[in-house]
């Protein structure tokens, strides 16, 4: 975890529902995740293929800001491209929350004693609340 002052975190770790595996079969499942820049957002915006195709956004948004993935020396659009749809969305959410919201939780609710806690959605373990 990457921080800048007490209150700033600017990356987050992450483990993937599934997991990415690479041409000889390895699983990479933990990584971690930078908060996104300006520069990220205009770069991913001027792409060829995101003007081509508005869905590529996505992709390179998270191409951009994942600073690791298991064992992997770099993530790039073919990585991200070969992800399972479970964790492309896992991570689309993650870069949405740490983004735009600021943190990794989710308030959840035990549906037997509707008993309200957080959970880090990034794969730490659960916040008490």
């Amino acid at each position: 975890m990457t921080t800048v002052d007490a209150g700033l975190r600017t990356e987050y770790p992450f483990v993937l529902p599934r997991g990415y595996v690479d041409e000889h079969g390895t699983l990479h499942r933990s990584g971690s995740i930078r908060l996104a820049t300006a520069k990220d957002e205009l770069t991913a915006h001027a792409e060829p293929l995101v003007r081509q195709n508005p869905a590529y956004l996505s992709i390179y948004l998270i191409m951009r800001t994942i600073t690791g993935l298991g064992s992997l020396s770099s993530v790039d659009r073919f990585v991200v491209e070969h992800l399972f749809a479970s964790d492309l969305a896992f991570l689309q959410d993650l870069y949405r929350r740490i983004n735009q919201e600021g943190h990794t939780e989710a308030e959840v609710g035990c549906p037997e004693c509707g008993h309200q806690f957080l959970v880090d959605v990034a794969g730490d373990t659960a916040v008490q609340q």
